[in-house]
């Protein structure tokens, strides 16, 4: 899966909802079909469906329209990437961003996102947005 990128959440919202905060560069990987997207993505859009500022309110149906129909490569989460989480600092506390560091170092995929404290992992990034 090395030459994949992995989306973080706000990245696959956004290419759904504001393609144009993307980057030309992740604009065209996303077209390409190169990237794969993390199922602690689904996990999170649960997570807080019911939180005043939800991004989907109906995840399951949302996941569905836009991963699973277009046949999006999904990363399932295995031990070894909960067992890569002890390896990480305590630099970013979001357990989410934290699961999709752990996939992408495991993995060796490039991580696309836009949080900066996510690139000082060390793990390969892409910056996401403009």
């Amino acid at each position: 899966m090395n030459d994949r990128f992995l989306l973080d959440t706000h990245v696959l919202l956004w290419a759904v909802a504001e393609p144009k905060r993307l980057t030309r560069e992740v604009r065209s990987l996303l077209e390409e079909g190169r990237y794969a997207v993390s199922v602690a993505t689904l996990w999170e859009l649960v997570n807080k469906k019911d939180k005043a500022a939800a991004p989907v309110r109906d995840p399951a149906v949302w996941w569905d329209r836009y991963v699973v129909q277009r046949h999006t490569v999904i990363v399932p989460i295995r031990a070894g990437h909960v067992l890569y989480l002890d390896r990480l600092p305590p630099l970013h506390r979001d357990p989410f961003d934290r699961m999709l560091i752990a996939q992408a170092a495991v993995e060796e995929m490039t991580l696309v996102t836009a949080d900066a404290a996510i690139h000082a992992y060390g793990v390969r990034t892409r910056n996401a947005g403009r």
